[in-house]
């Protein structure tokens, strides 16, 4: 069956080949990875056990899930060969739930686990649908199953309100990063590290996005050396640099060898330029298109759920190669312009012609500027070549005026004397921050 609404039972998936989209073999199914939420959310399928050759065993996000047959699982994308390693908030489904013994909702007879079923809801998240309970037990039990009831009617899926590891991180589960964050801020040094190695790759990197920088540093020292690097993977390249910019040179080159080398590079490449010039804030990954794309492509490329709003407002027209740095940059199109066009027209004939792109030395003053004069979310950076670097967003510019502490919940409940401190503060802290970095940049790049 294709990865719809149908649930899949898990005894089924389990040996199933995993194939790439080529046909070619990976590996085999030998688990799925589950993460319990809070609120009465159905617990989370966040990925696929998947065994390689040689008993090696690693984990396969079910984003990367595109069908599910009786016959075999396809997946895309590159797969990630490190060795996976259960966090202390997974439940395997096959190894830790099957024969587990369990108590139905209005009933105080034990039942065991049988089977596991998980399908895709709505949101293209991948949950636990029901399971499939015996009476009998012991190992002359029929291998039967009684009944089959929803996840919500068993007790091995409630979690409380309590402060234990498994607890914490089903609350966090339905938290936005900025509140993961402000969570792991609030904690002590030794709680924080351990729920920092429980949560999952894309949560943490998220989280450590919006951390300070001190905390960011703490975190990513405590982890080993292979989900370190991994982390940086997950991060927002311009994020991820800033980060290993705050590293000594020996750690910092220890985890950017152990990186992908395209990711890597992106990375190696933001740290040349200044910490708060245009360079220094842009990401190397804005949408990027050819001439004779049309208006439905660039529509179909903002819609993508892992590009944030800001950068989907504003497409960039550039000549082959499409990956930055591009060949000749051509101009941006507007979101806005796109929706008001036939599907159609190619992208090259609606180019902003009045807007003129930053260059990668513009400080972060010129740049707040240049956002305000255009009324702008999103902007290009571009090089004298006219070849189109990246992009920066109005959060990176935000996060570079705004005091480093500012995080914290100093802001909440002021007067409006105190507010006016306060902004009196951002605009302070700016100046200072210009003044220490001028005449730095050009001998040390990202360093202050």
């Amino acid at each position: 069956m294709s990865a719809s609404s149908t649930s899949i039972f898990v005894s089924r998936l389990r040996r199933l080949p995993v194939m790439d989209t080529a046909g070619d073999k990976l590996g085999t199914v030998r688990d799925v990875v589950v993460q319990v939420r809070s609120a009465g959310r159905a617990p989370r399928a966040k990925g696929l056990v998947v065994e390689l050759f040689a008993q090696h065993r690693v984990f396969v996000p079910m984003v990367r899930v595109r069908t599910i047959s009786a016959l075999q699982v396809t997946i895309s994308g590159v797969l990630n060969t490190r060795r996976f390693e259960r966090r202390e908030s997974e439940i395997l489904v096959q190894q830790d739930l099957f024969d587990t013994q369990v108590r139905r909702r209005g009933t105080d007879k034990p039942s065991w686990v049988y089977d596991v079923s998980i399908r895709q809801a709505r949101s293209h998240d991948w949950e636990i649908d029901e399971v499939a309970l015996r009476s009998s037990s012991g190992p002359f039990a029929r291998r039967t199953y009684d009944t089959i009831v929803d996840w919500s009617d068993v007790d091995v899926f409630v979690v409380g309100a309590g402060r234990s590891t498994r607890e914490v991180l089903a609350r966090m589960e339905d938290m936005k990063p900025a509140d993961v964050a402000r969570e792991l801020h609030d904690m002590t040094r030794e709680r924080r590290k351990e729920i920092a190695a429980a949560l999952d790759d894309e949560s943490l990197a998220d989280a450590l996005e919006e951390l300070p920088e001190d905390v960011q540093v703490e975190l990513i020292q405590a982890l080993e050396v292979e989900r370190a690097a991994d982390i940086l993977e997950e991060m927002d390249p311009d994020d991820a640099a800033d980060l290993v910019a705050e590293l000594t040179p020996e750690v910092a080159e220890r985890l950017l060898d152990r990186m992908e080398p395209e990711e890597a590079q992106d990375v190696r490449r933001l740290m040349t330029y200044g910490e708060f010039t245009a360079g220094g804030l842009m990401t190397p990954e804005p949408i990027i298109l050819a001439p004779d794309d049309t208006v439905a492509t660039a529509l179909a490329r903002v819609r993508v759920e892992d590009i944030t709003p800001a950068l989907a407002a504003m497409v960039y027209v550039c000549r082959s190669p499409l990956e930055a740095p591009t060949g000749r940059f051509l101009g941006a199109v507007h979101i806005q312009r796109l929706l008001r066009e036939p599907p159609s027209l190619y992208v090259s004939g609606l180019v902003d012609t009045e807007l003129e792109p930053l260059r990668p030395e513009a400080h972060v003053s010129t740049v707040s500027r240049y956002f305000a004069t255009y009324n702008l979310v999103c902007a290009p950076v571009v090089n004298e070549d006219r070849q189109l670097l990246g992009a920066v967003t109005v959060d990176d510019v935000l996060d570079a005026m705004l005091p480093d502490d500012w995080r914290g919940d100093q802001m909440d409940g002021l007067a409006p004397s105190e507010a006016h401190w306060a902004a009196d503060r951002v605009t302070r802290d700016l100046e200072l921050r210009r003044s220490r970095s001028t005449g730095k940049e050009a001998s040390d790049g990202r360093s202050h």
